[in-house]
């Protein structure tokens, strides 16, 4: 196995209530399985998985041969076992001469060739936001998520007022990350009722299953994703906290798992979305993959490729009326056009 480092800066500061995010600092994994390459992609976002240094201590033990790729830890290090799973994931599905998403699906009759997405509306002023909001519109999505929480609740529901001005039709969904208060989320519910919103990401702390239970039935989903990282799948169905759960392949350590997630989630009647961590191209056309291979038809949070001032390769899945397309090439079908340094030759 080898690995290769890369920066990709944002093209602006993702302003969330956990805080701004500049740039995505990762590594490229490497591996070769009877002549057939295969290549992955690790990229901790702190805060949600480990540190940059310890994904590369992680990828490195293993290029080394001190460490059994088997023994890394999804939990411990899920960026570090994204990247190594990824790669081996790819290289089988190119042996086997079909796309990612075929090969995760395996005896599934059938793979969905799009899916949809949503835009991401980051924190700003009411006209700002409602100003990226038609764009986003004109761009052909029929989704938008807009990230509350980091200012008071009354400037957040100006800001999705500005944007209902605007665009009438399109779907809003918000992520909140975990920033509200109990009082905030029943607050924000009333707020709400007039402005047609679909689905609220994580209003909660993440330990407050129950605060979440509490807020379901009111009209909009309840979605959890740090509660998800935090206390699994199991703990979320026992507490009936969720009507949707965000799948961050990334976070959660790799595809498998999170598919594995999500079959546990359909079977307690609870809807998987996938999403990224602002990944570059291979690691955010995977996650495509994935949500083509689960058959999701709920806009998922995958169009983040243009957030990015360069990215990894050219991208094969462009967002085209609020869906992209799933590259039918043998493995991921991503072709890489910058080693970024590194000991791998592309």
């Amino acid at each position: 196995m080898k690995i290769a480092p890369f920066n990709l800066p944002l093209a602006s500061p993702l302003r969330t209530a956990t805080g701004p995010i500049e740039s995505r600092d990762g590594f490229l994994v490497v591996v070769e399985r009877d002549g057939v390459r295969g290549v992955g992609e690790a990229t901790p976002l702190p805060g949600w998985t480990e540190s940059l240094d310890a994904c590369q201590e992680t990828l490195r033990a293993v290029a080394d041969g001190d460490r059994a790729p088997a023994s890394v830890d999804p939990v411990e290090t899920p960026a570090a076992r994204h990247g190594i799973a990824l790669a081996e994931a790819d290289a089988a599905a190119r042996d086997a001469g079909v796309s990612l998403a075929r090969w995760l699906a395996a005896d599934t009759a059938t793979v969905a060739d799009s899916v949809p997405v949503n835009a991401t509306i980051g924190d700003a002023d009411p006209d700002a936001t409602a100003q990226a909001a038609t764009a986003a519109v004109e761009a052909g999505f029929e989704c938008l998520k807009v990230k509350v929480g980091a200012r008071p609740l009354a400037d957040d529901l100006e800001r999705l007022r500005a944007i209902r001005r605007r665009e009438r039709e399109a779907s809003i969904r918000l992520d909140a990350n975990g920033s509200w208060t109990r009082a905030d989320a029943e607050d924000a519910l009333e707020g709400i009722t007039d402005l047609h919103v679909s689905l609220i990401e994580q209003p909660l702390p993440p330990d407050n299953l129950d605060g979440h239970a509490e807020l379901r039935d009111h009209g909009v989903d309840i979605a959890l994703d740090e509660s998800l990282r935090e206390r699994g799948i199991d703990a979320i169905r026992s507490a009936d906290a969720a009507d949707v759960v965000v799948l961050k392949p990334m976070v959660l350590g790799g595809l498998d798992q999170a598919a594995a997630v999500a079959r546990t989630a359909r079977k307690h009647a609870i809807e998987p979305i996938v999403t990224t961590t602002i990944d570059g191209a291979v690691a955010r056309t995977a996650a495509l993959h994935l949500a083509a291979s689960l058959g999701i038809d709920r806009a998922c949070g995958l169009a983040t490729g243009d957030l990015l001032v360069e990215d990894l390769g050219k991208d094969p899945a462009p967002v085209r009326e609020g869906r992209m397309g799933v590259p039918v090439a043998p493995g991921i079908g991503v072709s890489l056009d910058r080693p970024d340094g590194g000991p791998v030759s592309w």
